[in-house]
């Protein structure tokens, strides 16, 4: 099969398009390459353009034909996302609505949605389930929970088949060594914190030592991306042999404090990371993790990392190989 996969030159949507080809199919990757580093697309033809692009979606879709589409592309820095709704809601709710429309215009009828715990928001009760209500508190979560809903409102009126797939935090590298976390600013916990232990980027800071949690610091649940792939193979095969739509929780069902993680760290390293507590970040909930039951029964999806140490390994093996040191 053919997928053509949007942001498919960046972390998570790499990963995905290798997954793709080992499995048989052929990942056509779209991207603005904006955030994406074409050096990363190695499994399939790219298409450089811009979801907001209508002729250059067309051109695409009439040139490769995709059976299915797998739907990265997205700005996805919450902080900024504060600072300028216009530009989330601009190119996350209208650039989705742009490659729908194109998918009706070439009769692409399967989409698999790359979602986001960020649309529960702060949740009343833990474990999530996909049954939690949805109370995003910030313009990125509702863009997610804009576009899951759109999809569905789409599969009403026009047929489309479709999958969202709500992940929480991705982490590791490639365990092959091919691919990794490249992101300008970075703004993620693991790999920040690998650079401090190695020296090569600022002190982190722990944000929050005084959470109601076992070690004082907050708690998340992490997906490694090799996982998070393999899930949207799993959806896709989902969709192509008929499956229902509806949207699915990846997690581990573990949680792992900001601690444990720099212990985790410390471990894949050899090196301590440089750390300051400061205190706690306004909106972060003190312990945010999920139930993946139901991508378990009907997707067949079992993560196969589901501990934080070797999560990190992976990702701390690919920063001391093959990562550039970043300014401290």
């Amino acid at each position: 099969m053919k997928a053509l996969v949007t942001g498919g030159a960046g972390y998570i949507g790499s990963q995905t398009c290798k997954t793709l080809a080992r499995a048989g199919h052929t990942p056509i990757v779209f991207d603005n390459l904006s955030t994406g580093h074409a050096d990363a697309v190695k499994w399939g033809p790219l298409c450089v353009g811009d979801l907001l692009d209508a002729d250059a979606l067309d051109t695409a879709l009439e040139t490769h034909r995709p059976d299915v589409v797998i739907h990265f592309a997205a700005l996805a820095y919450v902080g900024v996302s504060m600072q300028d709704p216009a530009s989330y809601y601009r190119v996350n709710v209208g650039g989705t609505q742009s490659l729908l429309e194109a998918m009706r215009r070439h009769e692409v009828s399967r989409i698999v949605l790359s979602s986001s715990c960020a649309t529960y928001g702060i949740p009343d009760v833990l474990p999530i389930s996909e049954q939690t209500p949805q109370h995003p508190v910030n313009p990125y979560g509702f863009t997610k929970l804009i576009t899951e809903r759109m999809a569905a409102d789409y599969e009403r009126a026009y047929g489309l088949r479709w999958i969202a797939l709500r992940y929480f935090n991705a982490a590791g590298a490639d365990p092959e060594g091919e691919l990794g976390e490249r992101h300008d600013p970075e703004t993620h916990a693991i790999p920040l914190a690998i650079d401090a232990a190695l020296g090569t980027g600022p002190i982190f800071k722990v944000m929050g030592t005084d959470y109601p949690t076992p070690d004082g610091s907050a708690v998340r649940d992490y997906v490694h991306v090799d996982d998070l792939a393999d899930a949207h193979l799993r959806a896709m095969a989902h969709l192509l042999q008929g499956g229902d739509s509806g949207a699915f929780n990846l997690a581990t069902g573990r949680g792992t404090s900001v601690l444990e993680l720099l212990d985790a760290v410390y471990a894949a390293t050899g090196k301590p990371v440089n750390a300051l507590h400061s205190p706690r970040r306004a909106g972060d909930p003190p312990a945010l993790y999920a139930q993946a039951d139901k991508a378990k029964r009907v997707l067949g999806w079992q993560p196969r990392y589901t501990d934080i140490g070797s999560m990190v390994e992976t990702a701390a093996k690919w920063f001391i190989e093959t990562a550039s040191p970043v300014d401290a």
